[in-house]
């Protein structure tokens, strides 16, 4: 259990450390998906 409750801490702390990268990541790909959507509408 203890191994455990150590993972998720460490897996915390790199989320909390790369959350930055993440939301600039999930930006980058949600705008593509919305062009690709309206390129496909007016294409």
């Amino acid at each position: 259990m203890q191994m455990i409750q150590n993972g998720y801490t460490g897996m915390s702390l790199l989320v909390d450390l790369n959350k930055d990268r993440l939301f600039t990541v999930g930006t980058i790909a949600l705008a593509l998906a919305g062009g690709a959507w309206l390129g496909s509408l007016l294409g």
